[in-house]
């Protein structure tokens, strides 16, 4: 009798698990976003010292209001948590190398729903630019999907929030790649509006007349035309770094990278 009771109820749960999901998924084919993205029992705090770190060298945390920057302390909390740091040529890993590289993934993620990242594991920081065995070559960022590792040359990263309106952002660039990867693995609500946003974009420039005007217009640095891969990750750093300029110039692309990443904060 009891049994039966349960499963009765394990039944109606299961039915209502999936008439949420329809009905999100309903949605997310009408507005392009999830129901909710930030939803948390209980919020993890940083510590001040990183607090600290962030408000004195993030610029994107600053335009966070107060109830975002729970949440984006909440998500850096869990991220650092989550993935193991290590240096490399006799670096010693900081805090500060932990907040900032967490914070870049937070950043692009922070309007996802899930900003777990399943596929990194580890950050190897190099003090430079480092010798890579695999390529035969010198990197100052890449992500080794068989090892969930991203490698990345502090000294670089650094660079790319030295000047933040340059396009120019190793770690953007980096976390980008990451998550066109994770977003083909884990298919989660927020993995597809990413996937299906970049589909959209593919099928925008199949026009030649708009392609050939983004390349005459030397907004997107000549690396963009490398490959698909490497296009979407210097639109990302242009999104992130001169939103204005690039919704000024191509706002049918800027409302597209906007859709991808759910922005609908930060003045973006």
């Amino acid at each position: 009798m009891v049994f039966g009771k349960f499963l009765a109820i394990a039944i109606i749960l299961i039915i209502i698990y999936y008439l949420v999901k329809s009905a999100e998924t309903l949605y997310v084919i009408k507005f392009k976003k999830p129901i909710y993205t930030h939803f948390y029992l209980f919020k993890k705090k940083l510590p001040e010292s990183s607090i600290t770190i962030l408000e004195n060298q993030f610029e994107f945390y600053g335009l966070l209001n107060t109830s975002q920057k729970t949440f984006f302390q909440h998500r850096l909390a869990t991220f650092l948590a989550d993935k193991e740091f290590f240096g490399r040529e006799d670096l010693e890993v900081t805090e500060e190398m932990k907040v900032l590289i967490g914070a870049t993934a937070i950043m692009l993620t922070f309007g996802m729903r899930n900003y777990y990242l399943g596929i990194l594991d580890r950050v190897i920081i190099y003090p430079n630019t480092y010798y890579s065995n695999i390529t035969a070559a010198y990197h100052k960022g890449e992500f080794n999907p068989r090892l969930k590792a991203l490698v990345i040359s502090w000294k670089d990263f650094k660079e790319g929030y030295a000047d933040t309106t340059d396009n120019l952002n190793l770690g953007i660039h980096e976390f980008t790649h990451i998550l066109q990867l994770n977003s083909k693995k884990f298919r989660d609500v927020s993995a597809s509006i990413f996937s299906d946003g970049y589909t959209e974009i593919e099928q925008i420039l199949k026009d030649d007349l708009y392609r050939n005007n983004l390349m005459a217009s030397d907004y997107f640095r000549n690396y963009a035309y490398t490959n698909k891969y490497e296009f979407l990750a210097v639109l990302i750093e242009n999104f992130i770094e001169t939103p204005k300029d690039f919704k000024m110039n191509f706002p049918q692309l800027y409302s597209k990278v906007r859709q991808m990443l759910n922005y609908n904060f930060a003045g973006y």
